[in-house]
């Protein structure tokens, strides 16, 4: 990686995996100027995991549109934002978990989203499954 500031190369200096979600935390410094920052790296997971709608039709998995989806089911909360973004790590690693051969079908996603969301808000996952039927 380079330096955020001069974009000479860095050196690592400090690692950390993270417990409760599938990233990474680097201390680094930079070889040319000698600045030290933080980084947080994770997996692409639209490059890991298939997303299987149909039998035929499969598309890369899209955190940001299962994001979208769970931040609509809580646009009643005033926290919306930040709890839809918390749910949505939450749900990815329980699909990171039940995902074979790298694919994961929409009525996992579906119903672990639903789950999810009838443990922390009835009224949002009452809205999801609305517009995403079993």
């Amino acid at each position: 990686m380079v330096c955020i500031y001069c974009h000479c190369k860095t050196d690592v200096i400090n690692s950390r995996p993270q417990k409760r979600i599938n990233h990474t935390w680097r201390r680094r410094q930079c070889q040319g100027c000698g600045a030290v920052f933080s980084t947080t790296e994770a997996p692409d997971l639209s490059k890991s995991i298939v997303f299987r709608s149909t039998v035929r039709k499969t598309s890369p998995f899209d955190r940001d549109v299962l994001f979208v989806s769970i931040l609509q089911a809580l646009g009643h909360r005033s926290d919306a934002i930040t709890t839809a973004s918390a749910l949505t790590a939450t749900i990815v690693a329980k699909l990171l978990k039940t995902a074979q051969n790298a694919q994961v079908n929409r009525i996992d996603v579906v119903h672990i989203s639903y789950e999810v969301l009838l443990n922390f808000d009835t009224a949002a996952a009452v809205h999801y499954q609305a517009y995403h039927p079993l």
